[in-house]
């Protein structure tokens, strides 16, 4: 029993035993790699950085430093210092002011006046009807002028006597005979205008 039992124990520890070396051995075998590839990286990197370092130090051993270019465009200035000279500029002369003549007044145009055409009897009363029965039995007779004004309608506005007959009753029947009488008012472009004239009454005595 105890025999069986060793010989079990024996068989899962050699198991046991392989598996941890074999892992040992893996990982071993990782690290070994890891370092490995790290080392060889390193190398090749430094070789790297070595080579670079070498080319520029010859290049810039090889490559003379470049001589000094002339300024070709550099321009040379002259200072030349002007002279002086005293400029006597004459005064100018008073402006004179020409006084000019006032414009002259715009032409007078004269227009003619619209000429009127005067007044026309339409109306002449009979002297005789207004004669006086007194101034016949004394045989008086004359020539009264009366001053009239006619107005738009044709009538007389206003009579008065302008030159006396020498006898008042006269006078006042020649008022009276202007008053009777109708005219066709004056005009002015075709328009009734008033207007004042001068009108004969003649009282003269008929035999009979």
């Amino acid at each position: 029993m105890s025999s069986y039992y060793y010989r079990q124990d024996s068989g899962i520890f050699s198991k046991r035993a392989i598996i941890f070396v074999a892992i040992v051995a893996f990982h071993a075998l990782i690290i070994w790699g890891f370092i490995n590839g790290l080392a060889t990286s390193g190398a090749r990197i430094m070789q790297t950085i070595l080579q670079t370092k070498i080319i520029e130090t010859q290049k810039v051993q090889e490559l003379p430093p470049p001589p000094p270019q002339a300024k070709l465009n550099a321009q040379v200035t002259n200072t030349v210092v002007a002279p002086e000279f005293a400029i006597n500029i004459p005064t100018p002369p008073a402006p004179i002011h020409i006084a000019k003549p006032p414009p002259a007044p715009p032409p007078v145009v004269h227009v003619a006046p619209v000429p009127i055409v005067p007044v026309r009897v339409t109306y002449q009363p009979d002297v005789n009807d207004y004669y006086p029965e007194v101034s016949r039995r004394n045989n008086e007779e004359g020539r009264v002028m009366v001053h009239i004004c006619v107005n738009t309608k044709g009538r007389v506005a206003t009579a008065a006597v302008q030159t006396s007959s020498g006898h008042q009753m006269l006078d006042q029947a020649g008022v009276q005979v202007a008053k009777a009488f109708r005219f066709k008012p004056a005009t002015r472009a075709g328009k009734p205008v008033e207007q004042c004239t001068l009108l004969p009454v003649k009282f003269v005595l008929t035999g009979g």
